[in-house]
């Protein structure tokens, strides 16, 4: 391996791969340097989201649902099952075989655009200089520029020790072997969510501990309201202002102590997923003399150009400011590629979409209708429901709305909201409308297949300026 790059790319997750690829693609020479190992004790590219995040959530996701469906919905089309089941290690080996796939599929792209590859823990010693730790061998390597996508870990709660076992973390939540009758969870936000909605779904009583006082605090209230009466029908019993204090193994079960109003309680569980957030990815990387600085909530400074304090240095993804999402961290790491080869990389940060994998789904993207109103800006809402479109109720699939708000004097997208089926694809077609600059108008002027259920978009637009055909405005 040779010691001396255009760029070396610290992190292999979907911020870093894509950063290096994107590096090679551009003349660059390029290493990426991760220290991952996957669940079979072998080094694994993709980070955080290919290997126990985005990937195999969707996949276990995907399992759970069609077991679902087959027990509460298909009888209404006419087809019926008696005694369905499911294997959950099948379930969980179907799991780990999607994300070889991808973890391996990204090993290829490497080797195709000649991006070089190194299993180590890369720390930055200062003057373009990274020292790189496999066990007890170290070696160094020198480079142009330096990308950081270290990513980030999960946040620990006081008194609560992961073992992932019976407590377990995003990780352990994704490999256990058998239903729970019971599991509590920590924390109602994406991860959260989304691993009530699969063991849920497989039959465990699942209780969600959250101390903020209002459920999905980042989601508009609507979009937010309408999803927690999904999933108090889906018999998720969600805890508001509760705080846990403790966690313990007593006799191969899980003994919580939580707080509400000021009394401690205690419940058993069989399991509890600890799901509190995520911390941005540091240990280990920043030499003394690296120049690279923090801000006061641990993360490395950047300026919007995900340059950091020291020259030639630059950051992206869950370890700098601005959401921790992979297609943000992915986007940011070829923006910086790009400016890296003296092009005009271009990332916007309003227009990042937001989703949320539950039934029904969730996805946003700019202002929500509360930032508005604190920030003073006069706004147009429009609404529709999925209940009054034909595909929608066809599907059997009829819960949730969109919601767009466009500024009053111009007419400019500045939020768009959907809460309901396919809300994840959906809500491209209002991303591209805003990086455009487009306004509730376009949208309702556009036409939309029929039936669709993007046809409820269009209807929320024509709702802006009262002209929905399909309900009364």
């Amino acid at each position: 391996m040779s010691n001396q790059y255009d760029v070396v790319v610290i992190g292999g997750g979907p911020g870093g791969y894509v950063a290096a690829i994107r590096c090679a693609q551009l003349g660059l020479s390029t290493l990426c340097v991760d220290n991952f190992i996957g669940k079979d004790d072998k080094p694994a590219l993709g980070g955080t989201c290919l290997n126990v995040g985005c990937i195999p959530s969707k996949a276990l996701l995907d399992s759970s649902k069609n077991f679902a469906h087959m027990q509460h919905d298909y009888h209404n089309h006419g087809i019926s099952f008696e005694n369905a089941k499911i294997d959950v290690n099948t379930m969980i080996g179907r799991k780990d075989a999607i994300v070889k796939q991808f973890t391996g599929g990204i090993a290829g792209l490497f080797k195709a655009n000649k991006v070089k590859a190194s299993h180590a823990t890369g720390t930055l010693m200062g003057n373009g200089e990274i020292k790189l730790t496999q066990g007890d061998k170290t070696t160094t390597v020198t480079a142009k520029n330096i990308i950081i996508a270290t990513g980030s870990t999960p946040f620990s709660i006081p008194n609560v020790i992961i073992d992932n076992n019976l407590i377990v973390d995003n990780a352990g939540a994704l490999n256990i072997s058998e239903t729970p009758k019971k599991l509590g969870i920590i924390g109602a936000g994406v991860i959260g969510l989304e691993m009530a909605s699969v063991w849920g779904r497989l039959g465990s009583d699942i209780v969600i501990f959250e101390a903020m006082d209002s459920l999905l605090a980042a989601a508009d209230i609507d979009i937010a309201k309408v999803a927690g009466r999904e999933f108090k029908k889906q018999k998720m019993d969600i805890r508001l202002k509760t705080f846990v204090k403790a966690a313990d193994i007593v006799n191969g079960k899980v003994e919580v102590t939580f707080e509400k109003n000021g009394e401690q309680s205690k419940e058993i569980f069989d399991k509890l997923l600890v799901a509190v957030g995520r911390k941005s990815n540091t240990e280990g990387l920043l030499g003394d003399n690296c120049g690279v600085e923090l801000t006061d909530r641990g993360q490395i400074q950047v300026n919007d150009l995900c340059q950091t304090t020291a020259n030639n240095i630059w950051a992206i993804g869950d370890v700098v400011r601005g959401p921790m999402l992979a297609h943000k961290a992915s986007e940011e790491g070829i923006a910086v590629a790009e400016r890296i080869a003296g092009q005009h990389g271009h990332i916007d940060f309003n227009t990042v979409p937001w989703v949320i994998y539950t039934e029904p789904e969730m996805a946003w993207v700019g202002k929500t209708e509360q930032q508005l109103k604190d920030e003073g800006v006069e706004y147009n809402v429009g609404t529709f429901p999925f209940a009054a479109i034909g595909r929608a109720v066809a599907m059997n699939q009829p819960q949730g709305m969109v919601k767009l708000l466009a500024d009053k004097e111009t007419d400019t997208l500045l939020g768009a909201h959907i809460v309901g089926a396919n809300a994840s694809e959906l809500i491209a077609e209002c991303v591209v409308t805003m990086e455009f600059q487009g306004c509730s108008e376009d949208l309702a002027r556009i036409i939309h297949a029929h039936p669709t259920l993007s046809e409820a978009v269009h209807e929320a637009a024509l709702s802006v300026d009262k002209r929905a055909i399909h309900k009364m405005n």
